[in-house]
């Protein structure tokens, strides 16, 4: 997609939530000439949940559909179910049938919002894709940068690492100066139906958190039980099926120890669940695979920077040493807490996103996975 103008017409992503409608409101406020949609990614009974709590319900239509009305822009609903299924939802199924804990949000926003919407917008003849996303886009003269938000209790900068440079220099993240007490004030003044529309929570296409049984839900097929084993290999008790189990986790095990036991690997290959002391949860070191570098180059050397390896953490620092196969190594300076194979390593320089990849070693050892 091209287009230099500074304004021009955007396609506004529009979830039915204060976020993206006062995206809109913004983009519209701007002098953009702008088209709302609403992305249907499921049915409710594809994934076997009620229509409450989930992205893709009437209301959430509904509600989208009414602020693009009060903004005065053509709205569009577009069935992306397929792509959806394929790209999120069976890879999520099939992360946990093998012992990985993934980020499906992530998923979502590479495959749809930056990919299947672009797509979308080139049929509409429209230069930007906006979404309700705090983050920020800046461009330092040769290059374009995905910065933190200004709030960063709401920065979301972590969930959109697989960006390019292509991508950032058609997207518009309107909220990315904003903090989230604006943005609802910003809703109330406009008279907007979802100004006091409490914010989606976990996955969209999972019920109350509970990723297992949403996975036999959707698979048909009931999780196998299997041994608790120790580092050693001792049997510890019987387990209700490793899509039931992440590193780290405590609660739920369903058997009692002299001390707390924690999941420290999960071995899909011989469908164990190795239990260990808190000290076994910590590592300083793993490697990150199908490594993104937003610039479009990796390093030619080992670089500092911070990291994050889940969402809600703050950056530890580390070094990050590029291999030759494209993995990157990351080195803390402090031991990190269960790190988790599947889900994502960000790394940071002060506010700037340099890239992430999908974490595939921590506390899982040779033989396990």
């Amino acid at each position: 997609m091209e287009g230099t103008c500074e304004r021009g017409k955007a396609l506004i992503a529009m979830s039915g939530g204060v976020d993206s409608s006062v995206a809109a409101k913004r983009m519209v406020d701007q002098g953009y000439e702008c088209v709302g949609c609403t992305m249907k990614l499921y049915d409710n009974e594809d994934v076997g949940i009620s229509h409450a709590h989930t992205c893709c319900s009437l209301e959430d239509v509904e509600d989208a559909r009414d602020v693009a009305y009060r903004l005065g822009m053509p709205y569009y609903v577009f069935q992306l179910k397929d792509g959806f299924r394929e790209k999120v939802i069976q890879k999520f199924v099939q992360s946990y049938e093998a012992g990985i804990t993934p980020n499906p949000c992530i998923d979502c926003n590479r495959y749809m919002k930056f990919e299947k919407l672009f797509e979308r917008a080139a049929v509409l003849e429209c230069q930007y894709i906006v979404t309700g996303h705090y983050a920020r886009i800046e461009y330092d003269g040769s290059r374009y940068l995905l910065k933190k938000a200004l709030d960063e209790t709401k920065d979301q900068s972590y969930v959109l690492y697989s960006m390019t440079q292509e991508q950032l220099a058609h997207v518009k993240f309107p909220l990315g100066g904003l903090r989230k007490t604006q943005t609802r004030q910003i809703a109330e003044r406009c008279g907007f139906i979802n100004a006091h529309k409490p914010d989606s929570q976990d996955i969209c296409f999972v019920q109350n958190g509970d990723y297992a049984s949403a996975i036999e839900r959707y698979t048909g097929r009931m999780a196998q039980p299997g041994n608790f084993v120790d580092s050693a290999g001792n049997v510890l008790g019987v387990h209700r099926g490793i899509i039931h189990y992440t590193i780290g986790q405590r609660r739920g095990l369903g058997i009692s120890f002299p001390e707390p036991m924690y999941v420290c690997r999960i071995c899909a290959k011989d469908n164990t669940v190795v239990l260990g002391k808190k000290e076994e949860l910590y590592s300083r070191e793993t490697d990150v695979g199908e490594f993104h570098w937003i610039s479009g180059e990796a390093p030619q050397a080992q670089i500092r920077c911070k990291a994050k390896i889940r969402y809600r953490q703050p950056e530890q620092w580390a070094f990050a040493i590029p291999q030759a196969d494209g993995v990157v190594h990351l080195l803390f300076d402090e031991p990190q807490r269960a790190i988790t194979p599947g889900q994502a390593a960000v790394l940071y320089d002060g506010d700037v996103v340099l890239g992430g990849g999908v974490i595939a070693s921590g506390t899982c050892r040779e033989g396990c996975l």
